[in-house]
């Protein structure tokens, strides 16, 4: 049988849950400051008991987005097998370059099933505010109950918009095994409260020393910077290793001196032998 079109308002209510698991993943590991452990990944069982508690008797759908590296396909295998196993469909998309995301499939299938049923209630699980906050709210305004399930950490978007609704993914009663260790300002206790760092301070003495103060570091830029009292004008270039290579030092237009009468021009300082 086919399936009723939904764009006028024939097809089946429909709650969809689309989940953007390479956007999920790298933000856990920004709050946990490591790779997360399995006790500290989010249990889909849990996800999926908690969103059919708000579906009522509509049909619901949830679907997981991921990225596949070529390295990691034989061990991400027994991850979607789990998955399907819970009730979601899966869409994996082989990352061959920096730019395959999942989100313009996401966005796809959300308009897919608006086409094909009527949307009564999306739940997007991303931070992603660059790629869904106009989508959802031009869906709210429509009538579609908008849920953004995330980290209050990165989906200020979604928390500051009057047309979505926010529910941090560590709300979700049982979504993980035990608590993240997590401070938030949303929710802070009475005596306040420490915020880890997520890399130790050792850790920038890898890192290349910064260009001290008015040089920029971008690469092929050119600064000038006035070094004399005299007004001379120097050059320099900058590299992306932050090096600087002077330029031939080129006299400054003469200043107007007394009487409106042009000054001399001050000579240029001799130039040591090497």
């Amino acid at each position: 049988m086919a399936e009723q079109q939904g764009t006028d308002g024939s097809g089946a209510e429909l709650d969809l849950l689309v989940w953007d698991a390479p956007n999920i993943d790298m933000t856990l590991s920004t709050i946990l400051g490591s790779r997360p452990s399995p006790a500290s990944r989010p249990r889909f069982d849990a996800i999926a008991r908690w969103f059919l508690s708000g579906a009522g008797d509509r049909e619901v759908e949830g679907c997981v987005f991921t990225n596949v590296q070529p390295s990691s396909a034989v061990t991400m295998r027994g991850w979607i097998e789990a998955l399907r196993n819970f009730g979601y469909a899966v869409f994996a998309r082989p990352k061959l370059q920096a730019d395959d995301d999942v989100d313009a499939d996401m966005l796809q299938h959300i308009a897919t099933r608006q086409e094909t049923h009527r949307l009564r209630r999306l739940v997007v699980a991303s931070g992603d505010g660059r790629n869904f906050h106009q989508p959802l709210e031009a869906l709210a305004r429509a009538g579609v109950h908008c849920t953004v399930l995330s980290f209050s950490e990165v989906a200020g978007y979604a928390q500051e918009s009057e047309l979505i609704e926010f529910v941090d993914l560590e709300d979700v009663p049982g979504a993980f095994q035990m608590p993240l260790g997590r401070t938030r300002l949303t929710s802070l206790p009475p005596g306040g409260g420490w915020f880890r760092p997520t890399r130790p301070m050792r850790a920038l003495l890898e890192e290349a020393p910064v260009a001290p103060t008015g040089i920029t570091t971008h690469a092929s830029v050119t600064a000038h910077v006035d070094l004399s009292e005299a007004g001379t004008e120097v050059g320099v270039t900058v590299t992306p290793a932050t090096s600087v290579t002077p330029v031939t030092p080129v006299a400054a237009v003469p200043q107007p001196g007394l009487n409106g009468r042009p000054a001399a021009p001050r000579p240029l300082p001799a130039r040591a032998e090497p």
